[in-house]
């Protein structure tokens, strides 16, 4: 399936939004990884011409998916659809033998009939049921080998990369979280509702989705998961004035007595040896994470309760970063490839 020594042919389905470009920057930079081909639903033409960025680096047109040229032109297809279109494209796919990193909601929830809560009527159950979930930190044995992988949303990676630790040892109790979360503008895609547009985000910032965002699920499947029994929690988004990036704070109650020091410990030793999860002494920044892959965590006690500060990159570690960490590790290549 690999072909030209161990070079992985990659195609990019939904090449013209903002994962899309994202994707691009970072496969053109991957030592082991060749883009073979892009698609658009809109937006068809020169690549360079929908991105000037990439005039002078990319020669390639972004055309009209069409499923047969997609099998015999690439090993993995990186899909950056939104749900529901995605579920529709992803078993052609899948049929035609190529492995699947999903940037869709349309895998990541489990439970089909949560899933029908927050966005659509499910039609690819069957798909659903052997979709791996891809937080490399949390799930790397599930992955590696992988055909379907489904790229978590850019909330739930600060959030879960930010709680998994507590809830693995049962550090804090699983009812009465507090998830708080602050995002840049991309985070609502290339084509944005009125109030993402700059009149109105400009010197602004707002809650939006209360009680309803889509990403609380699949942060509470993600902690239950990893707590291995039920988590509860309450998951508020606000969007800021930035262009990328993510802040986010926990807050936890504790089971037992402990201290700053002892959390720090903790944090420290269950992400030690990876790559992409810097623990940090002091709260971290969105800029200090910008155009990366890497998420910075500081834990911390105040007052009694586990506060865990994350920030990650929304349109990499949040999205296409992660994507091409997961296809390094379904495709046996070194995970951090392409993106150090």
């Amino acid at each position: 399936m690999v072909q030209d020594l161990n070079m992985i042919r990659v195609a990019i389905i939904g090449g013209s939004s903002y994962t899309g470009a994202e994707s691009i920057e970072i496969l053109l930079r991957h030592p082991q990884a060749k883009l073979t081909y892009l698609t658009a639903q809109s937006d068809c033409g020169h690549a360079a011409d929908v991105f000037p960025q990439l005039r002078g680096r990319l020669d390639m047109m972004l055309e009209p998916l069409d499923i047969d040229k997609l099998a015999s032109l690439a090993d993995v297809a990186l899909c950056c659809l939104p749900h529901k279109i995605s579920m529709n494209t992803v078993p052609k796919m899948l049929a035609a033998g190529l492995k699947v990193v999903d940037f869709s909601a349309d895998y990541r929830i489990k439970d089909a009939a949560v899933y029908e809560k927050y966005y659509e009527p499910h039609t690819d159950k069957q798909n659903l049921a052997h979709a791996v979930y891809g937080l490399p930190e949390l799930f790397r044995e599930q992955i590696v080998g992988a055909k379907l992988v489904a790229n978590p949303g850019c909330f739930p990676t600060g959030a879960s990369l930010a709680l998994a630790p507590l809830l693995k040892h049962g550090i804090v109790k699983t009812g009465g979280i507090i998830v708080n979360s602050v995002t840049g503008v991309s985070g609502g895609g290339k084509n944005p509702t009125p109030n993402f547009h700059f009149p109105y985000m400009n010197e602004n910032i707002y809650p939006y989705g209360v009680g309803v965002h889509r990403h609380g699920p699949e942060i509470e499947q993600v902690a239950s998961m990893v707590a291995g029994k039920p988590v509860e929690l309450l998951f508020q988004p606000h969007v800021g004035p930035f262009d990328r990036g993510i802040l986010t704070t926990t807050y936890s109650d504790p089971t037992g007595s402990i201290t700053s020091e002892q959390v720090m410990k903790l944090y420290q030793d269950f992400y030690k040896g990876e790559r992409f999860v810097q623990v940090v002494s002091k709260p971290p920044a969105v800029k200090h994470v910008a155009k990366s892959n890497y998420c910075h965590i500081f834990p911390t006690v105040v007052k009694g309760k586990v506060v865990v500060f994350s920030a990650i990159d929304n349109l990499v570690k949040g999205a296409s970063g992660q994507a091409v960490q997961n296809m390094n590790l379904i495709c046996g290549l070194p995970e951090t490839m392409g993106l150090e």
